[in-house]
């Protein structure tokens, strides 16, 4: 299937080595900068905090299913326990940093990818046409910044395919190997990433003659990762792994066709919002090769196989679907998948190309259009800009880091030694170094009142009669709830009633006093309501 590949280097004929390596420092630096934005004046996500509580518990020797919930596959928490010394220095921060480095990672192997599957004349183009359309978008920034599964996911995704591309002489078999352990790790941390691997796994399967014993390598890389993944928690504790890792998710409805259909054309067009730039690329390479057809093809060598890009577009559009296909098909979903599409997309518009000045003005274009796109981004007011006053603009007095810092630091003054916090903005807890009790891991999803006591206490959350114990014997000094604190009922996730609202609030004020709010604060920029505990008569 490989028919080996030339020495590369930068072709004069599109431009000199000094001209790519100012290119490049301009892509790297805007790409750092979007990062370094999104990180300091990005809005939190409730997220957030139980991706780095649950970490900062593995990190101490705690297991996912086993002693705490965790609604994602196992491969994120152990990940994100390496970077617990730069969360325990620098907070909320520390982890965004960590994100933004798989973020970069994941865009930087995208070009890599995108370099190996064109001719060497080709090489340079294909890879800043790939890193651009991925690091300089800021919805992609903003949401490989933030601390969710998306980087992780996105970076072992594209690096999966990126071995695949390496398969080349003696190379090739561990590289086959360490794909499918790649492409497992992937679905380990997001499960909807999973599809790409029997995708990948068929692609070698029909090039099984070029190469016979990749297609089988493959599966056995995937096939050892994938038990060293998952049954260890199958095997410890099935019941609370199934539970969180499937029915879960599958426990959540729309509600009726009208809206499942308007959630469907939201996720559309809300996709292709974001990634605009990659959008227009991608309707321009159609629209070139179809007023082409019949023509002579603009390049005859792929250097990694026939089928390959086939196979990268049929992994995109898989995983796609299976976000699609959700009952609430969230547009930051295909995040993870950026990476993988424009890899894919930067390869099939180089290879439209057929002349040196086109493969010019391609990558020209392509980079000029993205840092226009990510200066003109609708998400960059709202780093400065918290809604609207009729016609007048709100400013943030500040960004929403730092008041989640200086919240922590008050929190954490009127905590004390016990090091305890009843509060479901686990990011609270996590920037204060404070712990939350126990149950309480999964934050503002962590309230189940459809379950039983016996059940709840399997699957390591609470009922409302666990709730309220919670309340009132679990010995913080201190509490504190924002809008999304007994406010969502889970496996559901919809709001609760407000009379149930009402009564845990009251169980709340049985044993705390009120000390104080922050308006605006965090996710939603709801007002964080704080307690002290009471004396104790």
């Amino acid at each position: 299937m490989d028919t080996g590949r030339a020495t590369s280097g930068s072709p004069p004929a599109v431009f000199s080595r000094g001209a790519w390596r100012a290119l490049w420092v301009v892509a790297g630096l805007a790409a750092v900068m979007l990062a370094g934005a999104s990180l300091w004046l990005g809005e939190l996500n409730q997220d957030e905090g139980w991706y780095l509580y649950a970490a900062r518990l593995v990190s101490e020797g705690w297991l996912p299913y086993v002693d705490f919930a965790h609604t994602q596959p196992p491969v994120m928490p152990f990940v994100y326990a390496l970077a617990q010394p730069l969360v325990a220095c620098c907070g909320l921060a520390g982890g965004r940093l960590f994100t933004a480095v798989l973020g970069l990672g994941a865009a930087l192997a995208a070009a890599g990818l995108a370099r190996r599957a064109v001719p060497p004349e080709r090489e340079a183009v294909a890879a800043l046409v790939a890193f651009a359309l991925v690091a300089l978008n800021v919805y992609q920034s903003t949401f490989t910044t933030t601390v969710k599964t998306y980087a992780l996911a996105g970076l072992c995704l594209v690096a999966g395919m990126l071995l695949l591309a390496v398969r080349t002489g003696r190379r090739g078999r561990p590289a086959a190997v360490a794909a499918g352990v790649a492409l497992a790790l992937a679905a380990g941390t997001r499960l909807s990433a999973a599809i790409a691997l029997p995708v990948a796994l068929g692609y070698l399967w029909l090039a099984r003659r070029e190469r016979p014993g990749d297609w089988w390598r493959l599966l056995i890389g995937a096939g050892v990762a994938a038990a060293v993944i998952f049954l260890p928690f199958l095997w410890a504790a099935p019941e609370c792994f199934l539970f969180d890792v499937f029915r879960y998710h599958a426990a959540r409805r729309a509600g009726g066709w009208l809206p499942l259909l308007v959630y469907k054309l939201g996720f559309v067009s809300r996709v292709v919002q974001a990634y605009f730039v990659a959008c227009g690329l991608l309707v321009a390479v159609l629209v070139a090769r179809g007023v082409r057809a019949g023509g002579p093809p603009a390049e005859t060598v792929c250097p990694v196989g026939r089928g390959f890009l086939g196979m990268l577009w049929l992994a995109v559009v898989a995983v796609s679907l299976v976000h699609f296909l959700a009952p609430f098909p969230y547009d930051d979903y295909q995040v993870m998948v950026a990476p993988l599409a424009g890899a894919a997309l930067a390869v099939g518009a180089v290879r439209t190309v057929r002349s040196p000045a086109g493969l010019r003005w391609l990558a020209l274009t392509v980079l000029l259009v993205s840092l226009a796109g990510a200066v003109s981004s609708p998400l960059n007011q709202g780093w400065v800009i918290r809604g609207r006053d009729r016609i007048w603009w709100r400013l943030k007095e500040e960004p929403p880091l730092r008041r989640l810092q200086k919240t922590a630091a008050r929190v954490r003054a009127l905590a004390g030694p016990d090091g305890l916090l009843l509060t479901q903005d686990t990011y609270l807890a996590v920037e204060a170094g404070l712990r939350v009790p126990r149950g309480m891991e999964l934050g503002p999803f962590c309230y189940y009142p459809g379950l039983t006591t016996a059940q709840a206490r399997a699957q390591h959350v609470l009922n409302r009669p666990l709730f309220e114990s919670v309340i009132r014997d679990c010995g913080a000094r201190v509490a504190a709830f924002s809008g999304y604190g007994l406010a969502i009922r889970a496996p559901e996730i919809v709001k609760l009633p407000p009379e149930e609202q009402a009564a845990l609030l009251a169980v709340v004020l049985s044993v705390y006093q009120p000390a104080g709010t922050v308006a605006d604060f965090g996710q939603g920029d709801t007002v964080l309501a704080v307690y002290t505990r009471r004396p104790r008569p």
